[in-house]
């Protein structure tokens, strides 16, 4: 794994959180005090943060995915934090408030790394990348909602090049969407998406080049996981709840993935600094040092903002 990782990659399995130390400092974890990571993923930030709350703190951890939630879970309990410091739930992140009796009426600080981790990227069965031949599913909790594959057969040619415009900004959003609405049979499987996809661009008079047609895959099947996951939607009711959960002077921090994620985060934080909501809100987004990219090429698109709560009651 040492190995793997040295070259800038992630062990097959496994989650390198980003901007450890920055999220920390700007959390401030401390004893007692009773936090939220509101997408536990593999437990990266939590396994960090867990030991600063001791003796006597918590941590809350929520996640959808019903297969890596039991897993990290284990793995934590395995480390010794147990139900009294830390709990875990199966729930959407945007259902927050309903965490609020149990924590005690509200969180000292709350983190949220959005977007898919590592472990859900190297599982074929998922479906979540270009790489790997699978089934198209992209489901963040896959005994939920429709697979990828059956929003390709229902979706239209302009509602697709839409949301491949809107969830990625892909350039070529009009391009692939006619390719894959124009295909005689449907599209079921990650290869099939690829082929589909690679073919559309490869015959474009611009001659794209195969990084630049990576990069298009990558954004199709970003897209179309925001879709399935309906995730700019929960973001947006979860960044609404999300003032009324914190305790005065509590802290925030938000990992964000591409520019739809960081608009919103952006919009709701500043908005919330001219009401009031927040005493203090990052100036301008931070970003994993050069070191932390090199060693991790998965944190290079992630933009890190944080938002400190007002002792004001919330209007």
């Amino acid at each position: 794994m040492e190995h793997v990782i040295a070259r800038g990659r992630t062990p097959a399995g496994m989650h390198i959180p980003i901007c450890v130390k920055e999220i920390l400092d700007i959390l401030d974890p401390k004893p007692g005090e009773t936090g939220l990571d509101a997408t536990l993923g593999f437990g990266g930030h939590a396994q960090e943060i867990l030991p600063r709350l001791l003796p006597g703190g918590r941590l809350f951890a929520v996640d959808v995915d019903p297969i890596e939630l039991p897993r990290t879970a284990a793995r934590l309990r395995n480390l010794g934090f147990p139900e009294e410091v830390f709990i875990a739930r199966k729930i959407n992140f945007a259902g927050i408030r309903g965490l609020l009796p149990e924590a005690g009426g509200g969180f000292d600080f709350v983190l949220a790394d959005l977007g898919v981790s590592s472990m859900q990227l190297d599982n074929p069965g998922r479906g979540f990348t270009y790489k790997f031949d699978g089934p198209l599913d992209l489901r963040l909790n896959p005994s939920r909602g429709a697979p990828a594959s059956e929003l390709l057969k229902s979706i239209s040619f302009k509602a697709l090049a839409t949301l491949l415009a809107e969830n990625a900004d892909e350039p070529h959003a009009e391009t692939i969407a006619r390719a894959i609405k124009g295909g005689l049979a449907p599209i079921t499987t990650t290869v099939q998406l690829s082929a589909t996809v690679r073919a559309a661009l490869e015959k474009l008079p611009s001659k794209e080049t195969d990084n630049a047609i990576k990069r298009s895959l990558q954004r199709t099947f970003m897209a179309l996981r925001i879709g399935v996951n309906e995730e700019l939607s929960v973001l947006d009711r979860f960044l609404e709840a999300l003032p009324w959960c914190l305790k005065p002077g509590a802290r925030v921090a938000i990992l964000s993935f591409h520019s739809g994620e960081d608009r919103r985060v952006k919009k709701a934080f500043a908005k919330g600094g001219d009401s009031g909501i927040y005493s203090s809100v990052a100036p301008t987004c931070l970003r994993p040092s050069p070191e932390e990219q090199k060693k991790n090429s998965r944190s290079s698109c992630a933009k890190l903002r944080w938002a400190v709560r007002s002792p004001a009651p919330v209007q």
